[in-house]
């Protein structure tokens, strides 16, 4: 008996300082970026990301395993461009029976038009292929 109501001040103690200090936060973030601009007329944002892409092991030739290589890292820094400019949509589910957790899915999705970006470099080592990307946003495309 002693022992659960340790336990619980404890835990209600822990729950309210967690739940201040989110609060804080919320505000120090909310006026961190009213004050900040990141795009302005005078300075365009330039966005640059690395794509990887491996190489399938069931090709004919080391040149196909280059070509499916380099779409797969190509593929993969314009869904990064996405993630960075438009964010993730994630989509969670949590199955439950008799008070348990028996299956948990959490799927993530972007969704968006991808132009003028340019492939800086292109590795390729072992197998794996590094497509370096980048983009650079100006205020008049996002002007109305």
């Amino acid at each position: 008996m002693k022992y659960s109501m340790v336990l619980l001040i404890l835990l209600s103690v822990a729950s309210f300082a967690a739940s201040t200090t989110t609060k804080e936060q919320r505000r120090v973030t909310a006026n961190s970026t009213a004050e900040t601009k990141v795009l302005t007329k005078k300075r365009p944002l330039l966005i640059s990301v690395v794509g990887q892409g491996v190489s399938p092991v069931n090709t004919t030739s080391p040149a196909q395993a280059y070509a499916l290589a380099k779409r797969a890292a190509i593929a993969d820094a314009y869904r990064l461009i996405v993630e960075k400019i438009k964010g993730v949509r994630v989509d969670g589910k949590d199955y439950i029976k008799n008070m348990m957790v028996t299956r948990s899915t959490i799927r993530t999705s972007v969704n968006a038009m991808v132009k003028n970006a340019n492939i800086v470099e292109t590795t390729f080592k072992e197998g794996l292929c590094e497509v370096e990307m980048e983009i650079r946003l100006s205020h008049s495309q996002f002007a109305q």
